[in-house]
């Protein structure tokens, strides 16, 4: 996919770049080519493979889901200014 100036002039400004005029036909090659290219990475053929989490294919590390605290609940709601059935109260801020 070849892009022309015009396109080069509209994506500037969708991306609110400020871009020289003649500097606009470098940025159409070189924003053609990573078009090419993405156009040849979606014509691969990925049936088959499976994807993966990470390019390294690493095991994730990860801790067991294990409780570490007590509960303190009622420590907690005993300081509270203002409880009800086990809720802390706040004041109404939105009318």
């Amino acid at each position: 996919m070849s892009l022309g100036l015009a396109e080069v002039a509209k994506i500037a400004h969708l991306a609110r770049l400020s871009i020289r005029e003649e500097d606009a036909p470098i940025y159409a090659r070189n924003l053609s080519a990573i078009l090419e290219l993405v156009a040849q990475m979606n014509a691969v053929d990925t049936t088959g493979v499976a994807p993966m989490a990470h390019p390294l294919d690493t095991a994730q590390r990860s801790r067991a889901d294990e409780v570490t605290e007590s509960n303190q609940r009622e420590r907690f709601q005993a300081i509270a200014p203002r409880i009800e059935a086990g809720l802390y109260l706040v004041p109404k801020v939105i009318e």
